[in-house]
């Protein structure tokens, strides 16, 4: 008898390591990804709590502060801390950018868990072909002129 056989749940679809194994989940991932969702937890938290633009406790863009050229990612922070607050209007003035490609992320991050549970799954494969990333990728570069050129 093992020590996860007390009925003790590791995830919520497996009690025993045994069965967590025969879906493919091995405790290492099982740590990794409570490390994860705890960051991300704190992360939001923070986030929430704390004002990007007024709190020093987060980093200033370096680029912006190099070259005096705003980069995609300027104002994600203060985008973030509007959605958690659910300022829609605020987000996109501070980075449209990231509050547009949300959706794709999100495809991103369902389609690594598909890929996880599902090897065989073609969703993963169809949202992440190479025409489709590149596409993102010019999105990205489009935005980053863009803003810098008509100042948005």
């Amino acid at each position: 008898m093992n020590r996860f056989s007390s009925g003790a749940r590791i995830f919520f679809f497996c009690k025993t390591l045994p069965e967590c194994r025969m879906y493919g989940i091995s405790r290492k991932i099982g740590i990794y990804a409570i490390i994860i969702l705890t960051g991300m937890i704190v992360g939001s938290v923070l986030y929430f709590r704390f004002n990007p633009a007024d709190s020093p406790l987060f980093p200033k863009c370096p680029f912006l502060m190099l070259t005096g050229l705003k980069c995609p990612g300027c104002g994600s922070q203060r985008a973030v801390h509007a959605l958690l607050h659910l300022d829609f209007r605020a987000a996109c003035s501070q980075n449209v950018l990231l509050v547009a490609s949300l959706p794709y992320l999100f495809l991103l991050l369902a389609a690594q868990v598909i890929r996880f549970f599902s090897p065989y799954a073609t969703f993963p494969v169809r949202i992440q072909q190479p025409a489709v990333i590149w596409t993102y990728f010019a999105m990205i570069l489009l935005f980053w002129i863009t803003r810098n050129v008509f100042g948005f």
